[in-house]
């Protein structure tokens, strides 16, 4: 079946507490703004419709409420640097810690120890951030690989079972590209673009365990989340019922809002650190394969990036030591 230790991870979620509250404060937060904005929307959309008929009337709290959701969504995009470099790679950081056997600091101290340690690793948001997107792309290529496996296998059905597959495949690249952010914390490498090229050859290589685990903890994350959505539609269907216009929808919504705040807070670090236990198992004692990132490098635009990121940054660091030796001298 699978190869990750639940128990342990869950030991681990545990002993990270404090970030875990910060997630759901965070994802909750989100989640309630959704529904806040999307509520006055509506409400808004509902007192200009009282300058028309009935039909005006639900177009117009319909179109008001989808405004309210879409400004959030807007702003959400603008603040997803600050969310994977504060939220999701400082819970990676002290993650990586314990699996090493190290000791953490309590309550808020947690935070702003990891905040520290990806600000060593990474500098700012924006380089954090440039970093996650070559990963996610050099991820989706190895995806491609898979895709083409099941393309060419004479088997009945292949087809229909491979949307499946890829559907699943989209979702696990949101938990591996983190594992290969504490790889990079991990090795505590001056060149995060160096530490990003061999801990994506090193997936590659052990490709197959990799995406059997992603795969399984995919099914075990929806399955637990689609739980959650079932227990907030109670609540969500009152929510809808106060908010003016009373859409049917409006309850599914916010339960699925809700169950995603859920997800993201508490199911998904779960999952990356279950695939990390996977990955640092795995690659113990082994070396970037040449093959493989040859291979990357064929198949990638993004891995191609990625490399002369390295190139850049290793000339840079030549120059600088260059420089400090003649001041020195």
């Amino acid at each position: 079946m699978w190869d990750f230790r639940l128990g342990q991870a869950i030991g681990l979620m545990l002993r990270t507490l404090p970030f875990i509250i910060f997630r759901l404060v965070v994802y909750f937060g989100v989640a309630l703004a959704y529904v806040l904005m999307t509520g006055v929307g509506a409400g808004v959309g509902w007192g200009v419709g009282g300058f028309g008929d009935e039909g005006f009337r639900a177009a117009s709290t319909f179109w008001g409420g989808a405004i309210g959701f879409g400004i959030v969504g807007a702003v959400m995009y603008v603040l997803r640097e600050y969310l994977l470099y504060v939220v999701k790679a400082g819970h990676i950081a002290v993650l990586v810690e314990l699996l090493a056997g190290q000791s953490l600091p309590e309550g808020r101290g947690q935070i702003q120890h990891a905040s520290q340690v990806v600000k060593q690793r990474f500098g700012q948001a924006s380089a954090l951030f440039v970093v996650d997107q070559l990963i996610k792309g050099v991820l989706r290529s190895l995806v491609g690989i898979v895709r083409t496996v099941f393309r060419i296998l004479p088997i009945p059905g292949a087809q229909q079972f491979l949307r499946i597959v890829q559907a699943f495949l989209r979702v696990a690249i949101g938990f591996i590209d983190e594992v290969i952010l504490a790889y990079c914390i991990r090795t505590r490498s001056t060149n995060t673009w160096a530490s990003s090229r061999d801990a994506l050859v090193l997936y590659g290589q052990n490709l197959k365990p990799m995406m059997k685990n992603a795969a399984w903890l995919t099914l075990i994350i929806y399955l637990l989340s689609f739980l959650v959505f079932l227990v907030m539609l109670a609540p969500a269907a009152l929510v809808a019922y106060l908010i003016p216009g009373g859409w049917s929808a409006t309850g599914l919504l916010i339960a699925l809002l809700f169950a995603w705040s859920v997800k993201a807070a508490v199911f998904e670090p779960l999952a990356v650190t279950c695939m990390m236990q996977v990955y640092f198992n795995v690659i113990e004692g082994q070396t970037p394969d040449p093959e493989w990132e040859a291979k990357l490098d064929g198949m990638s635009k993004k891995f191609r990036e990625l490399k002369q990121k390295v190139a850049s940054e290793q000339t840079t660091q030549t120059n600088e030591a260059s420089a400090f030796d003649r001041g020195q001298a």
